[in-house]
């Protein structure tokens, strides 16, 4: 009997510990980054970059990424789930031609790279023109034809805002009119979405299953 007692005692003792145990720590969920969760995708990846360098081997890498799993798994498209955050100096091609037409001598002062042909300030954004080859890292990889392959772009609100007042400064315009105007000539409109700081959306993107590439 002193041998059953002691062991219901051990386990009520057992029990006790497991309901006062730690609940397992859970990422708190935010509306504004539920966009994540509504890509299709059987596999989730994300691409941070801070450098036009970056950027453009990212838009190289998610190429490799689309074909091998389309010829080694079988993979489409709608099965992966993809995105390349634009943030700190790689924000800038988050932009059009036309605004690179209109502001690109600015926007070269930040991002630092020269359009590898003519060696001066870019008139159109290079990572969305197939002619430069291996003279960029992306290899001819644009952003045009990655977003026929469902790959997102996640452009970071605060960068925009700072290369706004930059460029309100150089030609003597207004911060907000210019921001407005950027957001609303994104490179690729069909996949392209603002967000509210690159460096938050890449948390995000990892607490929502997402493996991090970074560059």
């Amino acid at each position: 009997m002193a041998s059953l007692a002691a062991l219901a005692v051990g386990g009520a003792a057992i029990a006790k510990e497991k309901s006062t145990a730690p609940a397992r720590w859970e990422p708190a969920r935010h509306e504004k980054d539920d966009w994540f969760d509504k890509l299709p995708g059987k596999h989730r990846l994300v691409f941070d970059t801070i450098t036009p360098d970056g950027l453009g081997e990212a838009l190289a890498f998610a190429g490799n990424y689309t074909r091998v799993n389309r010829s080694e798994y079988g993979l489409e498209s709608n099965d992966l789930a993809i995105v390349i955050i634009l943030r700190h100096r790689s924000t800038a091609f988050a932009y059009s031609d036309a605004m690179w037409a209109k502001y690109g001598k600015v926007l070269t002062a930040r991002t630092k790279l020269e359009d590898p042909k003519s060696k001066q300030a870019p008139v159109i954004n290079v990572y969305n023109s197939g002619d430069y080859g291996d003279l960029l890292p992306n290899r001819a990889t644009t952003f045009d034809s990655l977003a026929k392959q469902g790959v997102q772009l996640a452009v970071c609100s605060m960068a925009t805002h700072g290369l706004s007042g930059m460029i309100a400064e150089a030609v003597g315009g207004k911060a907000d009119a210019i921001y407005s105007e950027l957001t609303a000539n994104l490179v690729s409109m069909s996949n392209a979405r603002m967000v509210p700081a690159g460096i938050v959306a890449v948390n995000r993107a990892q607490e929502r299953g997402y493996s991090l590439v970074s560059g």
